[in-house]
Protein backbone atom coordinates (compact mmCIF):
# COMPACT_ATOMS: atom_id res chain seq x y z
CA UNK A 1 0.00 0.00 0.00
CA UNK A 2 0.83 3.62 -0.55
CA UNK A 3 2.40 5.26 2.90
CA UNK A 4 0.96 8.67 1.76
CA UNK A 5 -2.47 6.70 2.05
CA UNK A 6 -1.51 7.36 6.34
CA UNK A 7 -1.18 10.69 6.45
CA UNK A 8 -2.78 13.47 7.51
CA UNK A 9 -2.61 17.27 9.11
CA UNK A 10 -1.96 17.50 12.57
CA UNK A 11 -1.54 20.69 14.62
CA UNK A 12 1.46 20.92 16.66
CA UNK A 13 -1.12 22.19 19.32
CA UNK A 14 -2.24 19.09 19.37
CA UNK A 15 0.95 17.66 20.72
CA UNK A 16 1.31 16.66 24.66
CA UNK A 17 4.08 17.42 26.35
CA UNK A 18 3.20 16.38 29.56
CA UNK A 19 0.80 13.75 30.91
CA UNK A 20 -2.63 15.14 32.67
CA UNK A 21 -2.94 14.22 36.25
CA UNK A 22 -4.25 11.92 37.58
CA UNK A 23 -3.26 9.47 34.87
CA UNK A 24 -7.34 8.03 34.60
CA UNK A 25 -8.08 11.46 33.73
CA UNK A 26 -7.03 11.64 30.23
CA UNK A 27 -10.19 11.31 27.79
CA UNK A 28 -10.43 8.50 25.84
CA UNK A 29 -12.45 7.66 22.50
CA UNK A 30 -14.01 4.99 21.75
CA UNK A 31 -14.07 3.57 18.15
CA UNK A 32 -16.59 0.66 17.34
CA UNK A 33 -16.22 -1.33 13.95
CA UNK A 34 -19.63 0.19 12.10
CA UNK A 35 -17.42 3.75 13.27
CA UNK A 36 -19.33 4.94 15.61
CA UNK A 37 -17.11 7.58 18.31
CA UNK A 38 -18.04 7.80 21.59
CA UNK A 39 -16.26 10.40 23.94
CA UNK A 40 -14.98 8.68 27.49
CA UNK A 41 -12.79 8.78 30.17
CA UNK A 42 -10.16 6.34 30.96
CA UNK A 43 -11.10 6.22 34.27
CA UNK A 44 -14.44 5.16 32.60
CA UNK A 45 -13.35 2.13 30.74
CA UNK A 46 -14.67 -0.58 33.41
CA UNK A 47 -18.33 0.82 31.90
CA UNK A 48 -17.01 0.28 28.22
CA UNK A 49 -15.62 -3.73 28.84
CA UNK A 50 -17.23 -6.53 29.51
CA UNK A 51 -17.04 -8.75 32.31
CA UNK A 52 -14.73 -11.91 31.57
CA UNK A 53 -12.50 -9.23 29.25
CA UNK A 54 -8.39 -9.39 29.92
CA UNK A 55 -6.27 -6.46 29.57
CA UNK A 56 -2.63 -6.93 28.19
CA UNK A 57 0.12 -5.40 29.64
CA UNK A 58 3.84 -4.62 28.85
CA UNK A 59 5.85 -4.85 31.77
CA UNK A 60 8.51 -3.24 30.57
CA UNK A 61 10.51 -1.02 32.33
CA UNK A 62 12.14 2.34 30.41
CA UNK A 63 15.64 2.52 31.16
CA UNK A 64 17.86 6.34 30.84
CA UNK A 65 19.10 5.05 27.50
CA UNK A 66 20.19 8.51 26.04
CA UNK A 67 23.55 9.41 26.38
CA UNK A 68 25.74 12.32 25.28
CA UNK A 69 29.52 11.91 25.55
CA UNK A 70 32.81 12.89 23.70
CA UNK A 71 34.91 10.86 21.13
CA UNK A 72 38.60 10.48 21.89
CA UNK A 73 41.08 9.40 19.69
CA UNK A 74 44.71 9.15 20.64
CA UNK A 75 45.71 11.97 18.47
CA UNK A 76 43.38 14.38 20.61
CA UNK A 77 40.66 15.01 18.25
CA UNK A 78 37.08 15.25 20.09
CA UNK A 79 34.11 14.90 18.44
CA UNK A 80 30.58 15.80 20.38
CA UNK A 81 28.06 11.90 19.97
CA UNK A 82 25.29 11.02 20.90
CA UNK A 83 24.03 7.92 21.50
CA UNK A 84 20.56 6.77 21.84
CA UNK A 85 20.25 3.23 22.78
CA UNK A 86 18.34 0.29 20.93
CA UNK A 87 19.01 -3.18 21.37
CA UNK A 88 20.75 -5.38 24.25
CA UNK A 89 23.03 -7.56 22.41
CA UNK A 90 24.63 -9.03 25.72
CA UNK A 91 25.55 -8.19 28.91
CA UNK A 92 27.83 -5.27 28.11
CA UNK A 93 27.06 -4.50 24.58
CA UNK A 94 24.42 -2.55 23.39
CA UNK A 95 23.27 -1.60 19.36
CA UNK A 96 22.64 2.27 19.28
CA UNK A 97 21.66 4.69 16.61
CA UNK A 98 24.64 7.60 17.05
CA UNK A 99 24.51 11.50 16.47
CA UNK A 100 27.28 12.45 14.65
CA UNK A 101 27.78 9.32 13.10
CA UNK A 102 30.46 10.22 10.62
CA UNK A 103 32.72 11.38 13.10
CA UNK A 104 32.63 7.80 14.83
CA UNK A 105 34.38 5.17 13.53
CA UNK A 106 35.20 1.40 14.86
CA UNK A 107 37.61 1.38 17.84
CA UNK A 108 36.73 4.95 19.25
CA UNK A 109 36.35 5.27 22.74
CA UNK A 110 33.51 7.91 23.92
CA UNK A 111 33.66 9.47 27.13
CA UNK A 112 29.76 9.85 28.81
CA UNK A 113 30.90 11.32 31.77
CA UNK A 114 30.06 10.23 35.67
CA UNK A 115 32.86 7.51 34.47
CA UNK A 116 30.99 6.19 31.89
CA UNK A 117 32.60 5.15 28.64
CA UNK A 118 32.59 2.84 25.68
CA UNK A 119 34.09 1.20 22.75
CA UNK A 120 32.36 1.98 19.30
CA UNK A 121 32.75 -2.08 18.67
CA UNK A 122 31.04 -2.44 15.33
CA UNK A 123 28.73 -0.36 12.52
CA UNK A 124 26.08 -1.63 10.54
CA UNK A 125 25.19 -0.58 7.28
CA UNK A 126 22.19 1.85 8.83
CA UNK A 127 24.86 3.71 10.37
CA UNK A 128 24.24 2.54 13.93
CA UNK A 129 26.48 1.29 16.13
CA UNK A 130 27.63 -1.56 18.80
CA UNK A 131 28.30 0.09 22.26
CA UNK A 132 30.72 -1.86 24.21
CA UNK A 133 30.55 -0.71 27.78
CA UNK A 134 34.12 -0.72 29.58
CA UNK A 135 33.90 -1.64 33.20
CA UNK A 136 32.46 -4.56 35.61
CA UNK A 137 29.32 -2.31 36.73
CA UNK A 138 26.13 -3.76 35.29
CA UNK A 139 25.43 -1.53 32.06
CA UNK A 140 21.78 -0.46 34.12
CA UNK A 141 24.02 1.14 37.00
CA UNK A 142 26.30 3.28 34.44
CA UNK A 143 23.23 4.80 32.64
CA UNK A 144 21.65 5.54 35.97
CA UNK A 145 24.61 7.88 36.41
CA UNK A 146 24.81 9.07 32.84
CA UNK A 147 21.66 8.54 30.95
CA UNK A 148 18.93 10.33 30.23
CA UNK A 149 14.95 9.40 29.77
CA UNK A 150 14.50 8.61 25.97
CA UNK A 151 11.62 10.92 25.60
CA UNK A 152 9.89 10.74 21.88
CA UNK A 153 11.70 13.07 19.58
CA UNK A 154 8.45 15.20 18.96
CA UNK A 155 8.38 15.97 23.08
CA UNK A 156 12.20 16.20 23.14
CA UNK A 157 12.28 18.65 20.09
CA UNK A 158 10.03 21.15 22.71
CA UNK A 159 11.26 21.11 25.59
CA UNK A 160 14.43 19.56 27.32
CA UNK A 161 13.96 16.32 29.75
CA UNK A 162 13.94 17.01 33.20
CA UNK A 163 13.66 14.98 36.97
CA UNK A 164 9.70 14.76 36.57
CA UNK A 165 10.18 12.65 33.24
CA UNK A 166 11.97 9.86 35.47
CA UNK A 167 8.26 9.01 36.58
CA UNK A 168 6.12 10.64 34.14
CA UNK A 169 7.57 8.17 31.36
CA UNK A 170 7.20 5.31 33.35
CA UNK A 171 4.07 3.13 33.41
CA UNK A 172 3.04 1.21 36.91
CA UNK A 173 3.58 -2.35 35.81
CA UNK A 174 6.93 -1.33 34.95
CA UNK A 175 9.34 -4.49 36.28
CA UNK A 176 11.88 -5.71 33.82
CA UNK A 177 14.54 -3.40 32.31
CA UNK A 178 15.49 -3.33 28.78
CA UNK A 179 12.71 -0.84 26.83
CA UNK A 180 14.12 2.78 25.56
CA UNK A 181 10.24 3.91 24.81
CA UNK A 182 7.59 3.90 27.16
CA UNK A 183 4.32 1.25 26.24
CA UNK A 184 2.35 5.27 26.84
CA UNK A 185 -0.99 3.27 26.20
CA UNK A 186 -0.61 1.89 30.02
CA UNK A 187 0.89 5.39 31.23
CA UNK A 188 -3.25 6.08 31.93
CA UNK A 189 -3.44 3.35 34.82
CA UNK A 190 -3.83 3.50 38.36
CA UNK A 191 -4.14 1.68 41.51
CA UNK A 192 -7.56 3.23 41.49
CA UNK A 193 -8.21 2.23 38.42
CA UNK A 194 -7.16 -1.03 38.20
CA UNK A 195 -9.22 -1.93 41.21
CA UNK A 196 -12.17 -0.69 39.42
CA UNK A 197 -11.60 -3.00 36.42
CA UNK A 198 -11.01 -6.37 38.99
CA UNK A 199 -14.91 -5.11 40.57
CA UNK A 200 -16.15 -5.15 37.21
CA UNK A 201 -14.68 -8.46 36.58
CA UNK A 202 -12.14 -7.72 34.16
CA UNK A 203 -8.92 -9.21 34.09
CA UNK A 204 -5.53 -8.27 33.61
CA UNK A 205 -2.24 -10.46 32.36
CA UNK A 206 1.45 -8.87 31.88
CA UNK A 207 3.70 -9.78 28.98
CA UNK A 208 7.37 -8.28 28.25
CA UNK A 209 8.54 -6.80 24.84
CA UNK A 210 11.51 -3.96 25.13
CA UNK A 211 10.81 -1.39 22.86
CA UNK A 212 13.45 -0.23 21.07
CA UNK A 213 14.43 3.34 19.47
CA UNK A 214 12.99 1.64 16.07
CA UNK A 215 9.82 2.75 16.78
CA UNK A 216 10.18 6.55 16.20
CA UNK A 217 12.18 5.81 13.09
CA UNK A 218 9.92 7.39 9.91
CA UNK A 219 8.36 5.27 7.62
CA UNK A 220 11.36 6.54 4.33
CA UNK A 221 9.67 3.99 1.81
CA UNK A 222 6.86 4.97 -0.33
CA UNK A 223 5.14 1.61 -0.39
CA UNK A 224 4.56 -0.35 2.87
CA UNK A 225 6.19 -3.17 1.05
CA UNK A 226 9.70 -2.01 1.13
CA UNK A 227 9.48 -0.89 4.40
CA UNK A 228 12.18 -3.07 6.54
CA UNK A 229 10.56 -3.13 10.61
CA UNK A 230 13.05 -2.73 13.48
CA UNK A 231 12.91 -6.17 15.57
CA UNK A 232 12.34 -6.10 19.50
CA UNK A 233 12.85 -8.50 21.96
CA UNK A 234 9.65 -10.02 23.75
CA UNK A 235 8.23 -12.55 26.51
CA UNK A 236 5.20 -14.41 27.18
CA UNK A 237 5.35 -17.29 29.21
CA UNK A 238 3.95 -20.67 29.36
CA UNK A 239 1.38 -19.79 32.17
CA UNK A 240 0.43 -16.47 30.67
CA UNK A 241 -0.27 -18.06 27.32
CA UNK A 242 -2.72 -20.87 28.69
CA UNK A 243 -4.60 -17.99 31.19
CA UNK A 244 -4.94 -15.64 28.13
CA UNK A 245 -6.32 -18.75 25.74
CA UNK A 246 -8.57 -19.63 28.78
CA UNK A 247 -9.68 -15.91 28.55
CA UNK A 248 -11.24 -16.34 24.59
CA UNK A 249 -11.96 -20.39 25.16
CA UNK A 250 -14.51 -19.06 28.07
CA UNK A 251 -16.00 -16.22 25.90
CA UNK A 252 -13.79 -13.07 27.40
CA UNK A 253 -12.27 -10.81 24.93
CA UNK A 254 -8.53 -10.44 24.70
CA UNK A 255 -7.59 -6.39 24.36
CA UNK A 256 -3.67 -5.51 24.39
CA UNK A 257 -3.02 -2.15 26.21
CA UNK A 258 -0.73 -0.52 23.50
CA UNK A 259 0.46 -2.08 19.99
CA UNK A 260 3.74 -3.11 21.86
CA UNK A 261 1.61 -6.08 23.78
CA UNK A 262 -0.35 -6.10 20.58
CA UNK A 263 2.33 -7.24 18.46
CA UNK A 264 3.85 -9.63 20.70
CA UNK A 265 0.52 -11.70 21.01
CA UNK A 266 0.34 -11.60 17.43
CA UNK A 267 3.84 -13.03 16.97
CA UNK A 268 3.34 -15.54 19.41
CA UNK A 269 -0.28 -16.73 17.92
CA UNK A 270 -0.49 -20.21 15.59
CA UNK A 271 -2.74 -20.04 12.45
CA UNK A 272 -5.74 -21.52 14.73
CA UNK A 273 -5.38 -17.54 17.16
CA UNK A 274 -3.92 -20.02 20.03
CA UNK A 275 -1.20 -18.27 21.95
CA UNK A 276 1.98 -20.41 22.07
CA UNK A 277 4.59 -19.40 25.03
CA UNK A 278 6.92 -16.91 22.96
CA UNK A 279 10.80 -15.69 23.69
CA UNK A 280 12.91 -14.11 20.91
CA UNK A 281 12.78 -11.30 18.50
CA UNK A 282 9.65 -9.93 16.48
CA UNK A 283 9.40 -7.79 13.38
CA UNK A 284 6.09 -8.16 12.87
CA UNK A 285 4.89 -5.78 11.04
CA UNK A 286 0.97 -4.88 10.69
CA UNK A 287 -0.65 -3.16 7.87
CA UNK A 288 -4.28 -3.18 6.35
CA UNK A 289 -5.33 -7.05 5.25
CA UNK A 290 -3.61 -8.78 7.91
CA UNK A 291 -5.72 -11.12 9.32
CA UNK A 292 -5.82 -10.73 12.95
CA UNK A 293 -5.71 -14.20 15.06
CA UNK A 294 -5.66 -13.51 19.11
CA UNK A 295 -6.60 -10.13 19.95
CA UNK A 296 -10.25 -8.29 19.86
CA UNK A 297 -9.70 -4.92 20.54
CA UNK A 298 -6.55 -2.73 21.16
CA UNK A 299 -6.49 0.40 24.03
CA UNK A 300 -3.76 2.67 22.38
CA UNK A 301 -2.76 6.41 21.97
CA UNK A 302 -3.09 8.68 18.70
CA UNK A 303 -0.41 7.85 16.91
CA UNK A 304 1.94 9.91 14.00
CA UNK A 305 1.03 10.64 10.31
CA UNK A 306 2.41 7.72 7.88
CA UNK A 307 3.77 5.67 10.86
CA UNK A 308 3.94 2.19 11.30
CA UNK A 309 1.25 2.32 14.40
CA UNK A 310 -1.32 4.18 12.55
CA UNK A 311 -0.85 2.02 9.62
CA UNK A 312 -1.55 -0.70 12.53
CA UNK A 313 -4.41 0.69 14.00
CA UNK A 314 -6.11 0.63 10.53
CA UNK A 315 -5.75 -2.28 9.56
CA UNK A 316 -7.41 -3.69 12.89
CA UNK A 317 -10.31 -0.72 12.45
CA UNK A 318 -10.13 0.12 8.75
CA UNK A 319 -8.03 3.24 7.74
CA UNK A 320 -11.65 5.29 6.80
CA UNK A 321 -12.46 4.55 10.15
CA UNK A 322 -9.53 5.79 11.75
CA UNK A 323 -8.93 8.27 9.56
CA UNK A 324 -12.15 9.70 10.76
CA UNK A 325 -11.64 8.93 14.28
CA UNK A 326 -8.78 10.86 13.90
CA UNK A 327 -10.22 14.01 12.41
CA UNK A 328 -12.70 14.01 15.41
CA UNK A 329 -9.73 14.13 18.06
CA UNK A 330 -8.01 16.92 16.55
CA UNK A 331 -11.39 18.70 16.29
CA UNK A 332 -12.76 18.02 19.64
CA UNK A 333 -8.87 18.98 21.14
CA UNK A 334 -7.77 15.37 22.00
CA UNK A 335 -3.95 15.67 22.97
CA UNK A 336 -1.69 13.58 20.61
CA UNK A 337 0.89 11.06 21.49
CA UNK A 338 3.22 9.67 24.33
CA UNK A 339 2.23 11.87 27.08
CA UNK A 340 -1.69 11.98 25.44
CA UNK A 341 -4.74 11.19 25.58
CA UNK A 342 -6.33 7.28 24.86
CA UNK A 343 -8.24 5.32 22.42
CA UNK A 344 -10.26 1.81 22.78
CA UNK A 345 -11.03 0.39 19.60
CA UNK A 346 -13.26 -2.93 19.34
CA UNK A 347 -13.57 -3.60 16.13
CA UNK A 348 -16.97 -5.70 16.63
CA UNK A 349 -19.61 -3.15 16.33
CA UNK A 350 -20.18 -1.89 20.25
CA UNK A 351 -22.83 0.48 21.54
CA UNK A 352 -21.26 2.92 23.83
CA UNK A 353 -23.74 5.19 26.30
CA UNK A 354 -23.22 8.44 25.33
CA UNK A 355 -22.67 7.99 21.63
CA UNK A 356 -21.78 10.96 19.58
CA UNK A 357 -24.33 12.79 17.69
Amino acid sequence: MRVDLFDFALPPERIALRPVAPRDAARMLCVSGDGALTDRLVRDLPSCLRAGDCLVFNDTRVIPAQLEGVRRTFKGDEARIGATLHKRVDLRRWQAFIRNAKRLRVGDRIEFGAGVSAIAAERFPDGSFILAFEGDEPVELLLERAGKMPLPPYIAGKRPTDIQDRSDYQIMFAQKDGAVAAPTASLHFTPELMAALASAGIGHETLTLHVGAGTFQPVKADDTADHIMHAEWGQIDAPTAARLNAVRAAGGRIIPVGTTSLRLIESAANDDGIIQPFEGDTAIFITPGYRFKAIDGLMTNFHLPKSTLFMLVSALMGLENMQAAYRHAIDEGYRFYSYGDGSLLLPQTCHFSLRLK
